[in-house]
């Protein structure tokens, strides 16, 4: 069997595009247990399209694989491997359109993607565990008076980010460190404006090297690279600085 890696970084609608080659007896049975599941989820009243059921029927079978204690001990037992089913992490941007009811949107952190109220809502009601973070403003400016970055910046950093700010890297950022873009040895403060995340192997060339960098606003950097060349860093992608 042979399936190819998952679209997991989904689009903005928090859907995600599976496709595989299997063994054409596994290819047939997985098919007709989607299928026999999505018939009985409308027989149990679910009114949706046979194709957003079968959807619907699959992520409900790997959930119901998760439950199985394959790895061990149970969920929340010493050392236990197992997973009790759908985990999201979810950031709900609050803003004050959102509290008035309009255009309320999160970010689903595994899926790095934005998700609609209505899918928050179908996943708070299902047999899930889901944690919902508030983020209030991602511009705040808390500065603290050592070098240690705390959790709740190293959290803020990442949502404004999105993924390592070296040019032309794609690394998420919560698999990269947080820099100090000023030093905090020379007086810079530990806060999320003098923050940025850059995986390990780029801010080894920022540290070492003539790799350097300006923040040109948050979320925002102009590099120039060792023979002078200079890049803009922002949410658009790497581009020329003029553009």
């Amino acid at each position: 069997m042979e399936v190819g890696d998952p679209d997991t970084h989904g689009n903005t609608n928090g859907i995600v595009h599976l496709s595989g080659v299997l063994d054409a007896a596994d290819g047939h049975d997985l098919d007709v247990a989607i299928t026999r599941r999505a018939h009985l989820l409308g027989d149990l009243g679910n009114d949706a399209p046979l194709d957003v059921r079968r959807s619907v029927a699959l992520g409900e079978l790997a959930r119901a694989d998760l439950m199985l204690d394959l790895d061990g001990p149970g969920p929340g037992s010493p050392g236990s491997l197992g997973s009790p089913g759908r985990k999201a992490v979810v950031n709900v941007h609050i803003t004050d359109t959102t509290l008035v009811g309009h255009n309320p949107v999160g970010r689903w952190d595994e899926g790095r993607c934005p998700i609609s109220s209505e899918q928050i809502k179908e996943w708070l009601g299902s047999a899930s565990t889901v944690i919902v973070r508030p983020v209030i403003d991602l511009a705040d400016h808390v500065p603290i008076d050592s070098y240690e970055i705390p959790e709740r910046h190293r959290v803020q950093v990442q949502l404004r980010d999105h993924r390592c700010r070296f040019p032309h890297c794609t690394r998420p950022a919560t698999r990269c460190d947080l820099d100090h873009a000023r030093p905090y040895g020379e007086g810079w403060p530990t806060c999320p404006c003098n923050e940025v995340p850059l995986c390990r192997r780029h801010h080894r060339a920022k540290t070492h090297s003539a790799w350097s960098y300006d923040i040109v606003m948050p979320g925002s950097y102009e590099w120039t690279s060792p023979s002078g060349f200079r890049f803009r860093v922002d949410h658009h992608g790497t581009h020329p600085p003029d553009d």
